[in-house]
């Protein structure tokens, strides 16, 4: 490599990071001058270029910065919707819906409440996690969807908003499957039970219907099997009634031969519960031997 080269590579090194240097204490300048006028109409005005332009962190700066001094001018919901919308932008979904939470209750005649009903709701729907988490969040959401809908029927979103209520209303339904299968898992056979019948009450129609009757049947089978002799025939009877349910519904199930297979012996251990019980009728009333 020529000394030429070497130079220039060497030159390059140098000059680059103090022109980005230079490029960004200019920009922290140019801003600072803005703010320093003290006139909140042209921190807004430059607010909004830098919103146009995709510059969100600096477009937050100004608005945030010019906010307190448009309290009570046409201008007010302007600066807190765009403000919020530069937030989202960001990628900043807890803050935006914060903001849009507080813009929806406070500018409710506003001509920005439906974009701002809409993001709100879109910000916790960014917020929501997996359903293995907890999923407080996501009934907000679903909430939040619910009320945009209602107040904007005819809203061109409303597609999109309802792919959004049927993913949230998975993950909650998952969530619900998931708490009771934890049930299931350590060995909670009567809360295993309790739970996947109230996850069946709140979600009939849940993709998790025949995985939810299948535990509720092994979990009264087992729960069954578990128990003492004096309470096994009654508990045996009430997973048979669960097994019945489950095979009128889902005759094909890939469940079936297992849960064929537990009916079967619980369908043995009545009958020996009902012979051991006519054994020990048939004792008590013979007559006393004399001696």
């Amino acid at each position: 490599m020529c000394s030429k080269e070497v130079y220039m590579r060497k030159f390059l090194s140098y000059i680059i990071p103090l022109v980005v240097v230079w490029a960004l204490a200019a920009s922290c300048s140019s801003l600072q001058r803005v703010i320093n006028t003290d006139d909140p109409d042209l921190i807004f005005q430059r607010g909004l270029e830098y919103y146009k332009g995709e510059k969100w962190t600096k477009a937050i700066l100004l608005f945030e910065h010019c906010e307190p001094y448009l309290k009570g001018f046409p201008q007010e919901d302007s600066v807190a919707y765009y403000k919020a919308h530069s937030y989202f932008k960001n990628v900043d979904y807890q803050t935006s819906a914060t903001l849009f939470d507080e813009f929806r209750r406070t500018y409710g005649r506003s001509v920005f409440i439906e974009n701002a009903e809409a993001l709100y709701a879109i910000s916790l729907y960014n917020m929501c996690p997996s359903p293995e988490r907890d999923q407080t969040t996501t009934a907000a959401a679903i909430i939040a969807i619910s009320e945009f809908l209602s107040h904007h029927p005819n809203s061109a979103q409303r597609d999109y908003f309802l792919e959004m209520t049927h993913d949230l209303t998975w993950r909650m339904e998952e969530r619900t499957y998931l708490n009771a299968y934890t049930y299931y898992k350590i060995l909670r056979y009567d809360s295993a039970i309790i739970a996947f019948r109230n996850a069946l009450k709140k979600y009939p129609d849940s993709h998790r219907r025949e995985d939810i009757m299948y535990y509720i049947t092994m979990s009264a089978y087992k729960f069954a099997d578990n128990s003492v002799a004096s309470k096994q025939s009654d508990r045996f009877m009430t997973m048979l009634d669960s097994y019945y349910s489950f095979i009128m519904e889902y005759p094909e199930s890939k469940y079936r031969a297992e849960l064929d297979a537990a009916a079967n012996v619980a369908k043995l251990h009545i009958e020996k519960g009902k012979a051991d019980e006519a054994v020990a009728n048939a004792a008590s009333a013979a007559p006393a031997t004399e001696k």
